[in-house]
């Protein structure tokens, strides 16, 4: 009997526990929340409001207010520094480094060891139950998994605490025994210079059985090249003939979709999305028929809802009575997600937007972030970033911004993905090449995740700046009946559709 089948039948109990999303999803979610307040009631956090194991949520709603991360940062900041019974029952070692907000460059969120396990470890295992489940002829088990992770370093300098990326993180505290199926070794999994670490990933995984890939998609085609080039084959199921699914995250999988389609070309080729983050797991594409992704109800995250109308331009609640346990969901309709995690955070607003697909099972798409941002390949850049990097090089350059947009330039052949700035001057700097390199690097300084991705030129280039001629915002919000009152140009998008059409008239009139 192989690996592959023995899992099957270790996997065959949680698979009936699975069918509880199915009829019974608000009980789980009050078993969920029972739980969490009994551990926030003895917390100095839970103390402060007054949080009793016994509450009811409207007790709990009415005694915690809808956090952001400005919100907690200060409690985050005493757990960092050591201090136990924080926002979290005890001490919490670990704390994921994410992309930053309005005030910092970086976001660090804790992760207990209740949170490792009741969340993320649980999110990983119920991805391979529904795979298995809906391929019985599966050997997953039979090779060896390509994960790739992030790298971490230590936190303040508090004994044994770390901060770092949420899957350097899992990388670190994983059953020993996953190490049997996985690649690269831990060592190669945890270098932080990526050119070194995919060098060392793809040497180590070139002769080895692959049968399945996790990770985020940009990253994952970064390490695939070059699997390629060292191989000089023409399709990875050459290099790895058992090669079945591809386990992906992180950010939308269209835009990389055909690249992937046209490297793996084997018809029984599989792809499944999760959407996990440094505050959670959240969701599994359980019908590989159906782009809607279950909503994981009974691991340690409660949820809450906020309809898009209580919720303002900047991101930030407005109405707070608008928000909805899941029973008072619709669907079809866009919400800002709020949850309370085994981790310390206490009705927290992620920042994403979701849109149910149906209830009864909950099944949900991400629909996009409750503010502008470009999150293309995992960089994450927000609105306050691109005001704070356009001040700075008019400061340095003398010029002055009237109207811009921003949005991705995705991989095609002979393009390395780069952000595409359209932008309207009413005074030009004298160089535009340098006001380019001088906005770039500042988004580095103000942003992380923009940092990473940007490192040696790997993933991402430097942004390119397109000249838009004077009133060319103007004509094109006419051109849509939006000119003047509340109706303002997008800043940032994470497709290409604004900023297609802005260039196109741009390119006709010049």
């Amino acid at each position: 009997m192989g690996i592959t089948s023995i899992a099957k039948l270790v996997f065959r109990l949680r698979q009936r526990d699975l069918e509880q999303h199915f009829t019974r999803p608000e009980e789980l979610q009050a078993r969920v929340l029972r739980r969490l307040l009994k551990e926030c009631s003895q917390t100095q956090y839970g103390e402060e409001r007054g949080v009793s194991s016994g509450d009811s949520y409207d007790t709990f709603r009415s005694r915690v207010g809808v956090n952001t991360y400005e919100e907690l940062k200060g409690y985050i900041d005493r757990m960092r520094h050591g201090e136990k019974d924080v926002l979290w029952p005890g001490r919490v070692k670990w704390y994921a480094k994410s992309s930053g907000t309005t005030n910092d460059k970086s976001k660090f969120i804790p992760v207990s060891r209740e949170g490792l396990q009741d969340i993320h470890y649980a999110g990983g295992t119920d991805v391979v139950v529904w795979y298995l489940q809906n391929n019985p002829k599966s050997r997953l088990f039979d090779g060896r998994a390509l994960i790739l992770g992030g790298s971490h370093s230590p936190n303040y300098n508090v004994a044994g605490s770390l901060v770092g990326d949420l899957s350097a993180i899992l990388i670190e505290n994983i059953n020993p025994l996953v190490n049997l199926v996985r690649v690269p070794d831990k060592k190669t999994a945890l270098i932080s210079d990526f050119e070194e670490k995919r060098e060392k990933i793809a040497r180590q995984c070139l002769n080895a059985n692959v049968t399945n890939l996790s990770g985020v998609p940009s990253w994952m085609m970064s390490v695939l090249t070059r699997v390629m080039e060292l191989s000089g084959k023409q399709h990875l199921e050459e290099v790895w003939p058992n090669l079945e699914v591809f386990f992906h995250g992180g950010i939308a999988f269209t835009p990389y979709r055909k690249a992937y389609e046209q490297l793996i070309t084997k018809p029984d080729m599989h792809y499944m999305e999760t959407y996990n983050a440094s505050e959670g797991f959240f969701g599994i594409q359980n019908d590989p028929a159906d782009p809607a992704m279950m909503l994981m109800l009974d691991y340690g995250v409660y949820y809450e809802f906020a309809p898009m109308e209580a919720v303002d331009d900047s991101g930030q609640l407005k109405d707070e009575s608008l928000v909805v346990p899941l029973s008072g969901v619709e669907v079809g309709k866009n919400y800002a997600m709020i949850i309370s995690t085994s981790c310390g955070l206490w009705r927290y607003m992620i920042g994403d937007t979701v849109r149910f697909t149906s209830v009864r099972p909950y099944k949900f798409i991400i629909t996009g972030r409750t503010k502008s941002f470009i999150n293309a390949f995992g960089e994450e850049l927000i609105v306050d970033n691109a005001e704070r990097g356009l001040q700075y090089a008019c400061q340095q350059t003398g010029a002055e911004v009237r109207e811009y947009t921003a949005a991705p330039v995705f991989r095609a052949e002979g393009v390395t993905p780069h952000h595409q700035w359209l932008i309207e001057f009413s005074r030009e700097p004298a160089d535009l090449n340098a006001f380019a390199s001088i906005l770039d690097r500042r988004l580095q300084e103000l942003n992380s995740d923009y940092e990473a991705k940007r490192y040696k030129d790997i993933n991402m280039i430097r942004l390119q700046i397109v000249k838009a001629r004077k009133g060319l915002f103007d004509e094109w919000l006419k051109s849509k009946g939006k000119l003047g009152g509340q109706h303002k140009v997008p800043r940032l998008a994470n497709t290409r559709k604004h900023i297609e059409e802005l260039i196109q008239i741009n390119e006709l009139t010049n």
